[in-house]
């Protein structure tokens, strides 16, 4: 059964909680959809990830509904999210509903997830008044990694931890349906989720958050530049995947692959006929 902002908003209601993953290609959204995740979030995460990028603020819109595309072909049931890159939707509404817009018909995404509190609730506003639905993101928010000072926990102290708050209770009231919560304390988180309506997807918020978010290759073990402290490695991937990689060449080194079943026939007189 497909997910749509209405599973989200009845999982709230229930006390359900949400599962999220990253996925950027066709075979990882579909492997993902198969074992019934609710969402799927194509990251500007990529940019690291995917495209070896220090940061995310090299992400493209293009690179973006190149990745969105081949996920939405994946993803049967999950809620496609599209992340709006860096500059996409900060020039204006226009150019925010434009871009968001392009998830939507070139991507084929359900909705889109962008980054800001206050600031950016003009554009949620617009971007939910042209029919689609809208993902806030607040906390630790990767596009304003150099405003911030770096991947720095946020809301530690009154002043940021009431902005979050206020940012929070802004965003829905613009018209977002969840919440992404990165890097906040866990009572902080909490009490968020308390006081709003609407689902709180939590990546290094706590267990009270009514879902999780984490990068697949993160929980997988495949990326291992940088690890997050909130991050849990559910399976060692990329260990399987070296292992794999280096029997695959052992075996063409020693002639042991491929063997015969892997071969196609061909008559021997055809053969004999041939120079």
């Amino acid at each position: 059964m497909k997910n749509t902002v209405l599973t989200f908003k009845d999982a709230k209601k229930n006390g359900e909680k949400l599962t999220m993953l990253t996925a950027y290609d066709y075979t990882t959204a579909k492997i993902v959809d198969e074992c019934g995740i609710n969402s799927i979030l194509v990251g500007d995460s990529l940019g690291m990830v995917m495209l070896g990028y220090e940061d995310t603020l090299s992400v493209t819109m293009d690179d973006m509904i190149h990745h969105t595309k081949a996920v939405a072909r994946g993803a049967k049931n999950a809620l496609v999210i599209g992340d709006m890159p860096f500059m996409s939707y900060n020039t204006g509404i226009r150019d925010a509903v434009i871009n968001a817009g392009r998830f939507m018909s070139e991507g084929r995404a359900n909705c889109v997830k962008l980054e800001g509190g206050k600031e950016v609730c003009d554009v949620i506003k617009a971007i939910v008044d042209a029919k689609i639905p809208v993902c806030g993101h607040l906390g630790l928010t990767p596009q304003s990694l150099n405003a911030l000072g770096g991947f720095k926990v946020q809301g530690k102290d009154e002043e940021s931890a009431k902005k979050i708050i206020e940012d929070a209770l802004a965003i829905q009231e613009a018209g977002a349906f969840a919440i992404v919560l990165e890097c906040v304390p866990d009572k902080l988180a909490k009490r968020i989720t308390e006081l709003l309506d609407i689902p709180t997807i939590g990546i290094g918020a706590g267990l009270d958050c009514d879902g999780q978010v984490l990068v697949y290759q993160d929980m997988l073990g495949l990326y291992s530049d940088f690890t997050p402290k909130f991050v849990k490695r559910f399976a060692n991937a990329g260990d399987e995947m070296r292992k794999g990689i280096k029997s695959y060449i052992d075996a063409v080194m020693d002639c042991s692959f491929p063997e015969e079943q892997h071969t196609f026939k061909i008559d021997d007189e055809i053969i004999k006929k041939l120079y």
